[in-house]
C-alpha cells in the first residue's frame, strides 16, 4: 500500500483530518461518508484522524447516541488516533478564547431578548428585507449603548466584517466566494442559564466552537456535507479574528434517498448500525459508501487497503449520489463470498438468535454456510436459509400438489431404506442413494429432487439436494419423507 509523504497540507504540516458527530441520534449514512473520506485521506498522507463528539446541543444529546457513534465507527473500521474529545468537557476554553476576543473587540456582549430579536425579524420581512440581526449591540465608533438592561442574561455575538468577500477553494466544489454582506453577526455564545453566577458565560454555539476545536487540534483538512457551505465563512473570518489560517474545506454533495429526496438523519436515513444488525459487513459498506461522491477509475469493488492508497482527495463528485439499495446488496453479496466460513459463523449465529434459533453444532454451521452463502446478499438471507435445518417446515400445498404425485410417493419407500442402509451420511453416499432409486424406478432427478425439497426443508428451490440433505441430521430427513405417505 503507497503511503504518501506525512507533510502535505498547505501550510507544511502534517495532515490531520476529523469527524466530529453531533450525538443527538445515531451515526447515518452521510456521515458515515465524510468520516471513511476524512479516515482515507488522513492514511493516506500519514496523517493523524482525530474523533470529536459535539454535545453543546445539551437538550438532544445522549448518551446512547455516544454509544451508537462508538460502535459504528468501530464496526467500520475507521479507527481514530485521538479521541474522542467532548465539547461540554471544553466549555472553560471557549470562554477563555470568548474573554480574548471580547478584550480585542472581536466579539461583544448582546442584550437583545427573543422577543426582541423575533420583532425585529418580523419587521424586515414586512419591509421585503432579509432577515438578520441589526447589529444593534455592536460597538462602533461614535454609537452610544444603552445600559445594560437588568436581569437579562447577555448572548455574545462575533463582530462579523461588514463588507468583502470570503473565498475559499473548496476540495470538493472549486473556487467559493460569499460576501460578508450576506451574513451578520452570530451568536458564538449562548446566554448563560438564569440560575448562574453573574458574569457566568454560556454553551457555545456550532460555528464557534467548531474553529476553536479545529485550532486547538492543529485540523489541516475538513471533509463534510454540503449543507455547511454558509457556515464556511462565519468559520474562516473567526480565524482570521483569532490569527489564525483556516484549514482546507471539501464540501461533499448530499445524498439523496431512492425517492430523490435528501437522505439525513431527520428524514429517511436508518442507521449503520441497522445495516450490521441487519447482516451487511463492514467492508461491503465502506466499498459502497466510498463510490457516493469518489470514484477511481472504473472500479466498482476494492479493498480497504486500496482505498487508502487511492484517495489523494481528487476525483470528488460535485453532484449528488443517489442510494441504490439493490447495488448495495450486490457488493455485499460479493464479500460474502469472499468471506470464510469461521468468519461468517459467529455473524450467522447472531442471525439464528434473532430468530430463536440456538445452535453450537459449529461443524453443521461452516458447512451450511459453504453451501449458501452464493445465494445470499446477507447474513440475514444466510440465516434464513439456514434456518431450514431447525425449523420443521411448512410446505405450501399447491407445492405438495405440483411435486408430490404419484409415481414419486411410490419410490420413496425404496429411497428410504437406501439412505437408512448408509454406512456413512454424507453428500456422495446420498447422491448415490439417489441415482439407485432413479435407476430401479425410471423417474428422473427433476421429478425426485423437489418433492425431497418440499419435504424437508420446504423450499422448492435449493443447491444440490445431496448437499442439502447432509446438512440435516438422518433422522430428520428420513421422518419428513415418511410424513409423505400418511
Amino acid at each position: 500500500m503507497s503511503i504518501a509523504s506525512p507533510v502535505t497540507s498547505r501550510s507544511g504540516r502534517p495532515v490531520r483530518t476529523r469527524i466530529a458527530p453531533s450525538p443527538t441520534g445515531f451515526l447515518h449514512l452521510g456521515t458515515a461518508r465524510t468520516a471513511l473520506y476524512s479516515w482515507a485521506y488522513a492514511r493516506h498522507h500519514g496523517g493523524a484522524f482525530v474523533l470529536r463528539i459535539e454535545d453543546t446541543d445539551v437538550e438532544r444529546s445522549s448518551e446512547d447516541s455516544v454509544t451508537q457513534i462508538l460502535e459504528s465507527m468501530r464496526w467500520l473500521g475507521l479507527d481514530w488516533d485521538e479521541g474522542p474529545f467532548f465539547q461540554m468537557q471544553r466549555l472553560d476554553r471557549y470562554h477563555a478564547v470568548v474573554r480574548e476576543m471580547l478584550a480585542a473587540g472581536t466579539a461583544y456582549f448582546c442584550y437583545a431578548t427573543p422577543e426582541e430579536l423575533d420583532a425585529m425579524r418580523e419587521a424586515q420581512k414586512a419591509r421585503g428585507e432579509k432577515t438578520r440581526y441589526d447589529g444593534r449591540w455592536r460597538p462602533a465608533p461614535g454609537k452610544v449603548l444603552p445600559p445594560a438592561p437588568a436581569g437579562v442574561r447577555p448572548a455574545v455575538r462575533f463582530c462579523n466584517p461588514p463588507s468583502g468577500t470570503v473565498r475559499w477553494p473548496d476540495l470538493v466544489k472549486g473556487e467559493i466566494a460569499i460576501s460578508n454582506e450576506e451574513i451578520d453577526d452570530l451568536i458564538v455564545l449562548r446566554p448563560a442559564p438564569v440560575d448562574a453566577p453573574a458574569g457566568a458565560l454560556g454553551v457555545p454555539t456550532y460555528n464557534f466552537a467548531v474553529v476553536v476545536d479545529d485550532l486547538d487540534m492543529g485540523i489541516t483538512h475538513v471533509f463534510r456535507g454540503d449543507e455547511h457551505i454558509n457556515n464556511t465563512p462565519w468559520q474562516i473570518n473567526i480565524f482570521r479574528a483569532l490569527g489564525a489560517a483556516p484549514p482546507a474545506y471539501g464540501h461533499c454533495p448530499i445524498i439523496l434517498g431512492d425517492d430523490g429526496l435528501k437522505l439525513s438523519k431527520r428524514r429517511g436515513a436508518v442507521s449503520v448500525t441497522h445495516y450490521r444488525d441487519n447482516g451487511f459487513l463492514p467492508e461491503a459498506m465502506l466499498n459502497y459508501l466510498s463510490r457516493l461522491g469518489w470514484s477511481h477509475g472504473d472500479d466498482e469493488l476494492f479493498s480497504r487497503e486500496q482505498m487508502v492508497s487511492w484517495f489523494d482527495g481528487s476525483h470528488l463528485s460535485r453532484s449528488p449520489a443517489q442510494w441504490d439499495p439493490a447495488k448495495l446488496a450486490w457488493v455485499n453479496a460479493h464479500y460474502l463470498k469472499a468471506a470464510t466460513d469461521a468468519r461468517l459463523v459467529p455473524l450467522l449465529q447472531q442471525q439464528l438468535a434473532t430468530r430463536g434459533i440456538a445452535s453450537d453444532d459449529l461443524p453443521r454451521l461452516m458447512a451450511a454456510c459453504a453451501l449458501f452463502k452464493d445465494r445470499c446478499s446477507t447474513v440475514a438471507e444466510l440465516a434464513d436459509w439456514v434456518a431450514i435445518l431447525f425449523v420443521k417446515p411448512q410446505p405450501r400445498a399447491e407445492d405438495l400438489a405440483a411435486h408430490l404425485t404419484a409415481p414419486v410417493l411410490a419410490v420413496l419407500p425404496a429411497l428410504q431404506t437406501r439412505l437408512e442402509a448408509l454406512s456413512d451420511w454424507s453428500a456422495p453416499s446420498i447422491a448415490a442413494a439417489l441415482k439407485a432409486t432413479l435407476a430401479e424406478s425410471g423417474l428422473k432427478m427433476p421429478q425426485l429432487a423437489p418433492a425431497l425439497r418440499v419435504l424437508v426443508s420446504g423450499r422448492v428451490q435449493t443447491p444440490s439436494i445431496d448437499a442439502v440433505l447432509a446438512l440435516f441430521d438422518r433422522d430428520t430427513v428420513l421422518a419428513r419423507i415418511a410424513l409423505a405417505g400418511r
